[in-house]
């Protein structure tokens, strides 16, 4: 479940920073209360899903997934141009992703306080 949340909050990162965009600066209200509350909720499932999954992984998801759905959306909709060389990066990125997940992560890894010798 927190692997459903973070692609979730990822999400709401793509749909925060698009209305952050649409808004012009804050200046335009729907967009930027759109802006708030997938900001607000996107923090929320960063941190809940950060209860288990470790902080670098679900960071690295987060951010690679939201701005690569943010430069899909961009293209998508008129707002970046279409690159082949841009789909293929992003796809990387989305690999990366993938990658990250089929690791995962072990229990009873070290902790930070566990390495000092």
């Amino acid at each position: 479940m927190p692997w459903v949340v973070l692609l979730g909050s990822a999400v709401l990162e793509a749909v925060w920073a698009s209305a952050l965009s649409a808004s012009e600066g804050l200046s335009q209200p729907v967009p930027a209360v759109i802006f708030l509350v997938a900001g607000a909720l996107s923090m929320v499932g960063l941190a809940h899903a950060v209860r288990t999954i470790p902080i670098g992984t679900a960071y690295a998801v987060w951010t690679g997934l939201g701005a690569a759905l943010t430069v899909t959306w961009a293209m998508a909709t008129g707002g970046e141009a279409f690159s082949v060389v841009k789909v293929l990066l992003l796809a990387g990125i989305v690999a990366s992703v993938i990658g990250l997940k089929a690791v995962g992560h072990e229990a009873g890894a070290a902790t930070p306080d566990d390495r000092s010798g």
